[in-house]
């Protein structure tokens, strides 16, 4: 029963590929069954964290960016630059607390866990969809 009502969810869900707040766990789901490739589409998320890190910024759809719900919105250094000119904040202050409608792939992503700054052998896994331009993400 669990497996039809997971099928029929994804079924419905490649029909739109517009996913909304409700969803969330549905493209979680679609991209563990899909990896290693990823989910095409236009999906839509509000943003509950972010920070900054060598440049890159991740958004996060939970505030803790580690919660098994929470989907990572990686935007490239470039696209930060790019953002910060036309709207004079980062990404990661901008968009805190905000819809975002975002185009692009979602796929499975492997993050390891270090200590004492060398990679330790555990890890765990988060969902996320790169934005490498100005394009894909846009706020609704």
């Amino acid at each position: 029963m669990k497996y039809l009502v997971l099928a029929s969810t994804l079924l419905l869900g490649a029909c739109s590929s517009t996913y909304n707040l409700d969803q969330t766990m549905d493209l979680i789901a679609a991209t563990e069954e899909n990896a290693p490739n990823g989910v095409q589409g236009t999906f839509q998320f509000e943003i509950k964290a972010g920070d900054k890190i060598r440049g890159e910024v991740f958004l996060n759809t939970q505030e803790d960016y580690r919660d098994r719900r929470s989907i990572t919105i990686a935007l490239t250094p470039e696209v930060v630059k790019e953002f910060i000119r036309k709207e004079g904040l980062t990404p990661n202050v901008y968009f805190i607390g905000k819809k975002v409608e975002v185009t692009g792939e979602a796929k499975r992503e492997k993050i390891a866990f270090f200590s004492r700054g060398k990679k330790t052998s555990k890890y765990y896994f988060q969902t996320h969809i790169t934005i490498d331009s100005l394009d894909q993400i846009q706020e609704i």
